[in-house]
């Protein structure tokens, strides 16, 4: 693994998010409360583009069927819901983030 600069601080701000490629991977940054998560930028149920989802706080809700992870932790909370079944998901890959001067950088 290596830290690649992804993004500038001011490209991000609090509360929003936005997806990038890095290393070859689809890597989503998110400012929640002034701090920059990155996570994978698909969901792990079917593959969702959780940039399309919706983020309340620090939860991300996929937009296909709304499995909700922790943006901060990368854990799952929910699983997707398609019709009456409920099921389960894994947790979607983080990456450590620094931040250096107005450089977003992660370790992919």
């Amino acid at each position: 693994m290596s830290f690649l600069k992804i993004a500038k601080k001011n490209e991000i701000l609090e509360g929003e998010m936005k997806l990038l490629e890095a290393g070859g991977k689809e890597i989503l940054i998110v400012n929640y409360n002034g701090n920059y998560y990155a996570i994978n930028g698909k969901c792990t149920h079917m593959g969702g583009d959780l940039s399309e989802g919706k983020l309340e706080g620090r939860i991300i809700t996929c937009p296909i069927h709304g499995a909700k992870f922790d943006v901060v932790t990368g854990k799952s909370i929910s699983g997707p819901k398609i019709g009456m079944l409920k099921l389960k998901t894994k947790n979607v890959p983080v990456y450590e983030v620094r931040v250096e001067g107005n450089d977003i950088i992660v370790n992919v």
